[in-house]
């Protein structure tokens, strides 16, 4: 059962997976003088460009004097050294103790973890549980993966909207019976006291994205391999970061998650193959936290640059507390659904963890990592192909289990209603707007309730999800709900109402909540930024 999993005794193994990790990157390194003259040179310009190294500054700079004159021997230790530090940095930490408490008390922990000022009163008064579990619907194809749990290890890759999705998704695993996952969680979220307790003790490993030498990739790479092969299942976020521009991520980033391929040849050389399952799911909300901030960021084109938003609403106690609060009082307000399983070559799996090709036939995983000799071996050219083609299966399964809700589905008839009367679809051109043009509340009802039974269509083709919420209700009903749910979370009104006649309050909003139907060709597209080309490099 899901208590037996190899994670609850991980603190036993802890000292030996760090040590392994050490190991296995020292032994690949052919060139330590290359390895560490990387990592002082890029150690180096980040500390001088934060103005504050101090201590940290000095200490890279005393060591690019001392290269110069190290023999081969003394460059390796220093590298091995270093590495031994970052995979301590990295290495998680799993307390069943802490484990139960969570479950136990998940509601008032939910809205603890992202506002520890919030008092106990406070919280109990937002979250309670019975509320919470109305609140957060968990479907898809559980039972399958509950079973995939038992055989191998399960790679969990969802989709990335909001800092809440590790802790909601966390609730959702245990909701679905499923065991606990490692995951890895930016540093700078450890800077919070009540969220680094928690995560620091539920299997969260540190990624610091500042670090950007190739040393510390490896090291991360490695500790995520070996956790793999050791049975404990894992959660990625293949986007990398969350989504700007509130659609689901269509370019993914696979460093990671390339990762599971590794751990099946690894072991599969071995002779004791430890079976891989990835599988896609979807988060989907009725109301996004941080969308303010996100769609801003998109649409100044700066998100390639700015991995980590220092200050948007997720960390703004007021606006946490009145989104848990409306979280709250809506059915279905937080929907996180479970794709089917593949394997690491993005082959469909079976309740018994067997594979099957796009034709149906059964295949075996194993002959995806063997030469032209039939022996087994790791091939990082050839698995980078295979995580690549990986990719592309959870893409699609981002679209078909994509789960449409009211807010997604009035956003994007708005929006196309605008598109018509202006007679463009330039996104810039749209989104200067504002209150020039009206739509009618009856025209956009009409337009909200057909739009709907065209999705319905679309999901009997199995190419989305139409959430239940919006599955049987008016035109009238659809739209009250995303008014009522916009209503009080962002700063400004989405949709402004008046005497019947509809108004943009918010164009950039509004298009990232329509953003959610683009990929299906049902809604303006999304404007994708030129990102840093980094498919195969470590999440950012």
């Amino acid at each position: 059962m899901r208590d037996n999993a190899p994670i609850f005794s991980f603190n036993e193994a802890r000292k030996d997976i760090v040590r392994e990790v050490v190991q296995r990157v020292a032994e690949r390194i052919d060139d330590p003088l290359s390895v560490l003259s990387d990592a002082i040179y890029n150690e180096v310009r980040r500390h001088t460009a934060s103005k504050s190294g101090g201590d940290a500054l000095a200490r890279w700079r005393s060591l690019a004097r001392c290269v110069p004159t190290m023999s081969r021997d003394e460059l390796s230790g220093e590298v091995t050294k270093l590495a031994e530090e970052h995979a301590w940095d990295v290495a998680g930490n799993f307390d069943p103790r802490v484990y139960s408490l969570a479950t136990k008390l998940m509601p008032p922990v939910l809205g603890a973890l992202i506002a520890p000022l919030t008092t106990v009163t406070s919280i109990r008064r937002l979250v309670d549980a019975a509320a919470l579990a109305d609140r957060i619907t968990v479907e898809g194809h559980i039972a399958r993966v509950r079973k995939l749990t038992q055989l191998g290890t399960v790679v969990y890759v969802p989709t990335h909207l909001s800092n809440m999705d590790s802790i909601v998704f966390g609730y959702a695993l245990d909701r679905a019976g499923l065991p606990p996952a490692t995951y890895g969680a930016g540093k700078n979220l450890f800077t919070n006291p009540v969220l680094s307790f928690f995560m620091h003790n539920l299997g969260a490993y540190k990624v610091d994205r500042r670090l950007r030498h190739g040393l510390y990739k490896e090291v991360l790479k490695t500790y995520s391999c070996v956790l793999i092969e050791r049975g404990y299942h894992s959660l990625f976020f293949p986007g990398g970061t969350r989504s700007r521009s509130g659609g689901v991520e269509r370019r993914l980033k696979l460093g990671l998650a390339g990762t599971g391929t590794q751990a099946f040849a690894r072991t599969a050389i071995e002779g004791s193959p430890q079976l891989v399952f990835f599988v896609p799911a979807t988060i989907s909300y009725l109301v996004t936290l941080e969308a303010e901030t996100l769609i801003e960021d998109f649409l100044q084109d700066a998100g390639k640059h700015r991995y980590i938003i220092e200050d948007d609403e997720s960390s703004r106690i007021e606006k946490v507390a009145s989104f848990v609060s409306k979280l709250l009082k809506r059915d279905g307000g937080v929907i996180v659904r479970f794709g089917e399983p593949l394997d690491p070559f993005g082959n469909q799996v079976d309740d018994q963890g067997n594979s099957f090709d796009n034709r149906g036939h059964k295949v075996d995983p194993t002959s995806y990592v063997r030469d032209r000799n039939g022996e087994i071996r790791v091939d990082a050219d050839r698995d980078a192909q295979y995580t690549r083609e990986l990719g592309e299966a959870v893409c699609k399964s981002f679209l078909r289990n994509t789960v449409i809700l009211a807010t997604h589905l009035v956003a994007a008839a708005m929006m196309n209603r605008l598109r018509a009367a202006i007679g463009t679809s330039d996104i810039f051109t749209l989104l200067r707007v504002r209150q020039r043009e009206t739509v009618s509340l009856r025209d956009l009802e009409h337009d909200a309730a057909t739009l709907r039974d065209a999705l319905i269509v679309m999901e009997k083709r199995g190419e989305i999800v139409v959430g239940e919420g919006i599955r049987h209700a008016s035109g009238t009903a659809i739209v009250d709900e995303a008014l009522r749910a916009w209503s009080g979370t962002h700063t400004t009104p989405v949709i402004e109402s008046q005497n019947g006649e509809l108004s943009v309050g918010d164009a950039p909003l509004l298009f990232y909540y329509q953003n959610r139907l683009a990929g299906h060709g049902v809604a303006l597209d999304v404007l994708v930024p030129k990102r840093e080309p980094s498919s195969r490099g470590v999440p950012s």
